[in-house]
């Protein structure tokens, strides 16, 4: 029964496969009723998709007749089309916005997304391989096509409408030119606004919201910031203010935010970062005139700089400090970054200054814009020293106070920033105008013009500007004193207001500080620290010591004795502050009754005390030195990577102001200490304070481990500005530099001989960047003790270098040997193309 049952099967296949005799007459008759049946029973939207989707090919070892399916529906159309009285073009582009409209609809999303999902993307692919055969025959009208596609109940999803450009169905270009304005300005920011909010997605989908991004944008430049030497497509008259509107409202999108990051939700700040993408250059390459790239990074860094203008100068001035790079919110220092990289930074300063000159400005842009490129641009400290004297000279040349005022601002916020990148703002106010040649010293009129301006000033002055006015006060000749003194009044009533006495002022009190004034109290032991500093090297009582016990004699028994005669457990052995406190009573120098209430209350004090205090001072400073440490391992990450090496700059920004938050609050305040202010190192016997000294450590290890890795990937040559940058860094902390120097003294005059070659070599290019930004640091009175006497007490970093290599021993003499060749060999490494007398000046003259 199997048997007969399969042969009777294989029989009736047989029979179906034979050819049956047709009842038509012929192919055309044939071809005729399947069309009607077609018409009759077949939507054409459907059509299109079904028909794009065959794919002829014999199965099973049956050979069938390969048909195109282009003639057939063509055909379907023309009928169609000729029964409707309308173009097949038109018609088959009607189609195939239905089917686009039917598509973008059948997402399963509550809310309509910018990205189609896999089953979304297969179908429209068949539809527009069909849309392009039609294309290729002429029958689909691209400009019906347009005008159809935005009159859709549901305007399309954007990833559709990227496909359409994508596969040449039709430019974004002219797809927008077909519909109003102002509704597809609102299609396209949420739209894209969305798209950005994806890119956290599956890889599948930010692969693809990368690429809609880079094409729209590419779209943006090409249409909304041609070049007019190369002509605009005259039929395409509303694309350029489109482009124009959407990227402002985007770039609106983001500036919105600053100010506002902490309080927006982390996702749409991903998403904020996500658009800045279309500020990287690298998008656009051959796809993008130059000019045309040019063009809309200078429109938007016009636009930053100008939005929403309400700031007043006043608020400037009083706000700025909150303004320095590392406060600055991230949006925006990402922002001013990615635009520098289209120009110098010769080319960004001069569109600042275009700016500032024809516009109304939004201060707190302006200047986080200077500090930003103050921290990133190596050029720009002395580019806009350059722009300082500019704008000083067309003020008092005309008696311009907006150009003073704009002088001041960018002095004090590059001034911010620290020395290691911009000068200090009490040297700038010195240099401009401390002496008879200032821009104020050609005439009375200009020097009252120069005293109303700071007068004005005064009400919204804070304090550390008003002490640098009046401890260096602008150059006035004797016949004009009374000028300077009617100003000096008025700055004194200001600090008193502010609840700050001239006559408080610390014995060395940093005047360049760009911080709120320290209290009297805070200023007072740091007074007494740098006092028992000099003591220490000197064993006699500083000169400034002497002269406020008697001509400021209310700071110095108010605030400085107080602080001097803390209570604490007196050790056992005389310490150096016992020695000095012993000093100054022999001096009559200390009340008797004072001295002895002094004695009584360290006699309380015990040892729990002393332990109590111990661990509150551990416990405030372990945390900000954990963030010093993560900053220094970001920063050695960007080392690491060479496609981040633009980077590193910002990133030492935040190092700087990590080590500011570990130093103490104040700390910062000593970033700009006066040159005057010579640096005692006892050589002989180096003591650092235990937290000073874990923050050298750190440091210097920080340094050697930046070394090692940058030289893995690079000779010195090649390795960029990292280096410098970190070391002119760490000597704009001035009051660390006494504990920098202590610590190399103890490495390289007492344990030389017994560090290892990576230790030699780390500290030998450390001392030769030391050398590189000797600007920054004061003249060094070393005491070296009677073991070696040096010619010259008052020393520069370079002959202190010397100083310490001292060939006493075998061990000493090959140690020195050892540090010389490293500190010679990675000199003429990495600074191959100085010349002779530049090389130099960065060892000692022993070596040079």
């Amino acid at each position: 029964m199997a048997g007969a049952g399969g042969s009777a099967l294989r029989e009736l296949l047989a029979g179906r496969a034979r050819k049956r005799k047709s009842s038509f007459g012929s192919t055309a008759e044939l071809r005729a009723a399947a069309l009607r049946l077609l018409d009759r029973h077949q939507k054409l939207s459907e059509l299109l998709l079904e028909v794009g989707a065959v794919k002829p090919a014999g199965e099973g070892g049956i050979e069938h007749q390969e048909l195109s399916s282009e003639p057939l529906i063509i055909s379907v159309l023309q009928e169609q089309a000729s029964r409707l009285g309308v173009p097949a073009a038109v018609l088959a582009a009607k189609n195939a916005v239905t089917k686009i409209e039917q598509i973008c609809q059948s997402s399963t999303s509550p809310s309509q997304t910018p990205l189609l999902n896999l089953d979304q993307r297969e179908r429209l692919s068949c539809l527009l391989r069909t849309a392009k055969d039609l294309l290729e025959n002429n029958v689909f009208s691209r400009s019906h096509f347009c005008q159809e596609i935005w009159k859709m109940k549901d305007l399309p999803v954007l990833e559709a409408v990227w496909h359409l450009h994508r596969d040449g169905i039709t430019g974004l270009a002219e797809l927008l030119e077909s519909v109003d304005g102002c509704a597809v300005e609102e299609w396209l920011c949420s739209s894209l606004c969305a798209l950005c909010e994806q890119a956290e997605g599956p890889p599948q989908d930010t692969e693809n919201v990368g690429h809609i991004l880079s094409d729209f944008a590419i779209m943006f430049l090409q249409n909304g910031f041609q070049p007019s030497e190369l002509g605009r497509k005259l039929e395409l008259k509303k694309v350029p203010h489109i482009c124009h509107a959407v990227l402002q409202r985007m770039l609106t999108w983001v500036l919105d935010a600053v100010g506002k990051e902490k309080e927006e939700d982390v996702s749409t700040l991903q998403a904020m970062r996500f658009w800045l993408n279309v500020f990287d250059v690298s998008i656009y390459k051959s796809a993008v005139h130059p000019d045309s790239l040019q063009q809309f990074f200078r429109h938007t860094l016009t636009e930053i700089l100008t939005y929403n203008p309400l700031l007043k100068v006043s608020d400037a001035i009083h706000k700025q400090r909150e303004w320095s790079f590392t406060r600055t919110c991230s949006l925006l220092t990402t922002l001013y970054r990615k635009l520098f990289v289209a120009f110098s930074a010769k080319e960004s300063i001069c569109q600042l200054q275009r700016v500032l000159e024809t516009h109304e400005v939004n201060w707190q842009h302006v200047l986080s814009c200077v500090s930003t490129l103050v921290v990133c641009q190596a050029e720009a400290e002395q580019l806009f020293k350059d722009l300082l004297s500019h704008l000083l000279i067309k003020a008092f040349e005309n008696y311009d106070m907006e150009n003073m005022i704009t002088a001041f601002l960018i002095a004090r916020q590059a001034a911010l920033e620290g020395p290691a990148v911009f000068m200090p703002y009490s040297e700038w106010f010195k240099a401009s105008f401390g002496n008879a040649s200032s821009h104020h010293g050609s005439s009375k009129k200009a020097l009252v013009f120069l005293f109303e301006f700071l007068s004005e000033l005064v009400p919204f002055e804070v304090a550390p500007y008003l002490k640098v006015h009046i401890m260096y006060p602008p150059f006035v000749p004797t016949k004009h004193r009374s000028v300077l003194l009617e100003y000096i009044t008025l700055a004194k009533t200001r600090l008193a207001d502010l609840k700050v006495a001239i006559e408080d002022m610390g014995l060395y009190e940093d005047l360049s500080s760009t911080h709120e004034s320290i209290q009297p109290q805070g200023q007072a032991l740091r007074d007494v620290e740098k006092a028992l500093q000099i003591f220490e090297n000197t064993r006699k009582i500083p000169t400034s010591v002497i002269e406020a016990s008697i001509f400021r004699r209310p700071y110095y028994t108010s605030w400085f004795l107080p602080a001097l005669l803390r209570p604490r457990v007196l050790p056992k052995t005389p310490d150096a502050r016992m020695a000095f406190i012993d000093s100054l009573k022999r001096a009559d120098k200390i009340p008797s009754n004072l001295y002895s209430t002094y004695i009584q209350a360290c006699r309380a004090r015990k040892e729990k005390m002393l332990q109590d205090e111990s661990k509150v001072e551990s416990s405030h400073s372990k945390e900000p030195a954990e963030h010093l440490k993560a900053e220094l391992a970001a920063l050695r990450g960007l080392i690491v990577d060479q496609a981040k090496h633009e980077d590193v700059p910002a990133q030492i920004a935040v190092v700087s102001d990590r080590l500011s938050s570990v130093l103490g609050h104040n700390s910062d305040e000593n970033e700009a200490a006066t040159l005057n202010s010579r640096i005692q190192v006892n050589v002989s016997d180096p003591s650092l304070e235990p937290c000073h000294q874990s923050v050298v450590d750190l440091l210097l290890t920080s340094f050697c481990q930046n070394l090692i890795v940058a030289s893995y990937f690079n000779p010195p040559d090649r390795q960029g500005p990292c280096l410098s940058l970190f070391v002119k860094m760490i000597c704009g902390h001035r009051s660390l530099i006494p504990a920098l120097l202590g610590r190399l003294c103890q490495l390289i005059y007492h344990q030389g001989p017994s560090l290892n070659d990576a230790h030699i070599l780390g500290l030998a290019a450390f001392m030769i960047h030391l050398c590189e930004s000797r600007s920054l640091i004061p003249e060094i009175e070393a005491d070296f003790g009677i073991s070696q006497p040096v010619a010259d007490k008052v020393l520069s970093i370079s002959e202190f270098w010397s100083c310490l290599l001292v060939c006493r021993t075998e061990e000493s003499l090959s140690f020195c040997t050892r540090f010389c060749t490293a500190a010679v060999s990675y000199l003429l490494c990495k600074f191959s193309s100085f010349s002779c007398d530049d090389l130099c000046a960065l060892v000692p003259p022993s070596l040079s």
